[in-house]
């Protein structure tokens, strides 16, 4: 069983809370508000739909399932991604497939309701888990593209059923806050879209309980790249129960690194488009 240790209080001094660097009009960038959590909270509805255009999405979810197999995050047909590509339209892995070896003309074009469309030509059957999918970009219309995988790490702490709470690492809590563990949920059933909805709004990823791990972002390459995060730092926090327990960041610095996400968000748009590394 890890052990939590009490985190070694590293004053601040009487220095104020710190704030968020200007943005280029030399006004403090701001942040969601918060569910109590540390994270930041996304208000369904509150942005236009985010869409990667279609021929675009089936060289890069192909790119990203080869990353994902490379990097040992999938083993044989394991994983699922999936894309927004219309209000209307996603397009998905397809099932029985392994995400190393896909081929853009065999991922599936569904609607909304997770049916094969009419203009799909893959002939093949989506992900067994496109009821998850569907359930993030419904609960979350600036969510782009999905990833799940089963990495070794995040996935034992996912059997332990142990969250990644304790804030020792400054790109977790900019990026997530904590990692959240859903409850388990049998695969490819309507209990994995319910397990996973209480999380959506205030977390971009989370551990599922005996399962593995799931990502939500922007574009494909925002959701691999948490994916990449949680497995990271799964590997680091490891490490540290192993060494016997870190020292956490301060509540102050916590606080700091928080009001930085719409800084960084705002940068990230403006440097890396969705088809750039």
């Amino acid at each position: 069983m890890y052990q939590q240790n009490n985190p070694e209080a590293h004053s601040a001094g009487n220095r104020a809370p710190a704030q968020a660097p200007s943005v280029g009009n030399g006004a403090p960038a701001q942040t969601h508000g918060s569910h109590g959590n540390g994270t930041p909270a996304q208000t369904p509805g509150a942005h236009a739909q985010a869409c990667t255009p279609v021929d675009d999405a089936r060289e890069l979810i192909c790119q990203i399932g080869k990353l994902l197999y490379d990097r040992g995050y999938v083993a044989s047909n394991d994983g699922n991604i999936s894309a927004r590509v219309a209000p209307d339209r996603l397009l998905i892995t397809p099932s029985g497939v392994s995400k190393g070896r896909m081929t853009p003309d065999m991922l599936v074009l569904c609607d909304r309701q997770g049916n094969v469309a009419p203009e799909d030509t893959s002939g093949r059957h989506p992900s067994s888990e496109i009821k998850m999918h569907l359930r993030v970009f419904d609960r979350r219309p600036d969510v782009g593209a999905v990833v799940h995988a089963h990495p070794v790490y995040a996935t034992a702490f996912a059997i332990c059923r142990h969250e990644l709470s304790e804030a020792y690492l400054p790109e977790l809590v900019l990026n997530f806050g904590k990692i959240p563990v859903a409850p388990f949920a049998m695969l490819s059933t309507e209990e994995v879209p319910r397990s996973i909805e209480p999380y959506l709004d205030d977390y971009n990823g989370l551990l599922l309980a005996n399962h593995g791990a799931l990502a939500w972002g922007a574009n494909l390459w925002a959701a691999f790249d948490l994916m990449e995060t949680i497995e990271h730092s799964a590997k680091i926090y490891h490490a540290v129960h192993q060494l016997g327990g870190g020292v956490q960041l301060d509540e102050d610095q916590v606080n700091y690194l928080t009001s930085l996400r719409a800084y960084y968000r705002k940068r990230a748009e403006v440097q890396k488009p969705d088809n750039e590394r």
